[in-house]
């Protein structure tokens, strides 16, 4: 698995955007509405969340399954390494996603492709 992307739980993407793009001089990748919006951040893409989308309270990595691996597989073996499921493996607008908490209990979103 891959840390694809650090998910970004804002009130409402509008309003959190100039912050980003204007102060810290973020360019927006895609946006999804009021929901979602990916900042290229260099090597990790910065993705504000909002709604239905906002899966975590605090920012969290997210990490995609990799390809040939599915997602109840990964979060069998993360639960073997001392992780706890905080939400199942549910579909979401474009990809199942997962959400664990570390042993440390940090927030971790896993996705898939379906």
């Amino acid at each position: 698995m891959q840390a694809r992307l650090l998910l970004y739980p804002v009130a409402d993407i509008d309003a959190a955007l100039p912050f980003f793009t204007e102060a810290l001089g973020l360019p927006v990748k895609f946006r999804d509405a009021d929901r979602y919006c990916a900042l290229d951040a260099g090597a990790l893409t910065l993705a504000l969340v909002a709604g239905e989308e906002r899966l975590v309270d605090q920012p969290a990595l997210a990490f995609k399954v990799d390809e040939g691996d599915d997602i109840a597989a990964a979060i069998t073996r993360l639960v073997a390494a001392g992780a706890t499921v905080a939400q199942p493996a549910a579909q979401g607008p474009h990809e199942t996603r997962a959400v664990l908490r570390t042993p440390e209990g940090f927030a971790l979103v896993l996705s898939a492709k379906p």
